[in-house]
């Protein structure tokens, strides 16, 4: 589910960032689903996965 609101508001992912996503522990995939929701585009997306990966 957070893939899918993920590219509906980032756009489609890169194999890679799927990947980086799917290798994230539960606690920080609850996490990313949250913060989406204050996500603009990509880039929030790329810097809230530099900050915890």
């Amino acid at each position: 589910m957070t893939l899918r609101l993920l590219n509906r508001r980032c756009g489609p992912l890169s194999e890679a960032t799927t990947a980086q996503i799917q290798a994230l522990p539960l606690q920080q995939l609850e996490a990313l689903a949250n913060a989406l929701l204050d996500f603009q585009g990509p880039a929030d997306l790329a810097t809230w996965l530099a900050a915890h990966s």
